[in-house]
């Protein structure tokens, strides 16, 4: 189980600041939760489905 405070103590610490109306929504969000994204490409490039051309650096996320 992820705490929501204390999984955005750790993200502050590496620079990443996260604004939210709840702690579980926080959470619910960890990085953890998500595939590696450079196994999905690699993945969906060797089953001929497509053809990687750039690569993409987050500087914000808003949801909602």
């Amino acid at each position: 189980m992820v705490n929501g405070r204390e999984l955005i103590r750790k993200l502050e610490e590496r620079g990443i600041y996260v604004r939210s109306a709840s702690y579980p929504g926080v959470a619910e969000e960890a990085g953890f939760a998500y595939k590696d994204i450079d196994e999905v490409v690699e993945a969906a490039k060797l089953a001929g489905i497509s053809l990687p051309v750039a690569k993409l650096v987050p500087l914000g996320n808003v949801k909602g």
